[in-house]
């Protein structure tokens, strides 16, 4: 992870900068960039996206966002700068959904996730990630997953609610309410490293 600032900054002045790759994230007025995708990291997170996305989709009870900035928790001033994540997956139920005036998607999302997921890079910071999920929770995210492929374990966070470990096989990955009908154990969720 690279930190960028050290100073806190406005979320106006982050705003206006170009964007990184990969990207930045603007947490407590300091901007902190997300490290490299690599294989597994990029496996779960596109084989866990199309498996929440499709079936929510085609509902109409939610869609899950790869790497979508949100913004939310803050007033944006220097005393409250907010924060601008990205988390590895965001999932928004569909109601909440920022959209235009056409209709179509927005390409600000100005809101938490419903669910937040991250998953944990080899030179990623636990710290950070868990920061990142307990901040979404506390502005309104309902869930908040992290994954860890290197020790297969999911960590399963919600408001002021103890924190759940998952790592055998048969275990069935507790949904957000909106999503009871998905259906995923630790087995398939990290079985899409070696198919």
């Amino acid at each position: 992870m690279i930190q960028t600032s050290i100073q806190p900054i406005s979320l106006e002045i982050f705003l206006a900068m170009p964007a990184t790759k990969p990207a930045s994230e603007f947490i407590d007025g300091k901007i902190l960039q997300k490290p490299m995708l690599q294989g597994k990291h990029s496996v779960i997170q596109g084989e866990l996206t199309f498996s929440i996305d499709r079936p929510l989709r085609d509902q109409k009870i939610a869609r899950a966002f790869p790497e979508l900035r949100c913004t939310f928790g803050g007033r944006w001033s220097s005393t409250d700068p907010g924060s601008w994540t990205v988390p590895d997956i965001a999932v928004v139920t569909w109601q909440r959904i920022p959209r235009d005036e056409s209709g179509a998607v927005a390409n600000v999302f100005a809101i938490v996730p419903d669910w937040t997921i991250e998953i944990l890079s080899p030179d990623q910071s636990q710290r950070k990630v868990v920061k990142n999920i307990l901040h979404a929770l506390k502005h309104g995210a309902l869930m908040g997953w992290r994954i860890d492929p290197e020790e297969q374990t999911v960590f399963v966070y919600r408001s002021k609610q103890e924190v759940k470990i998952f790592d055998e096989i048969d275990q069935q990955l507790p949904m957000p309410e909106f999503a009871q009908d998905l259906q995923l154990t630790i087995g398939e969720l990290f079985g899409w490293l070696i198919e």
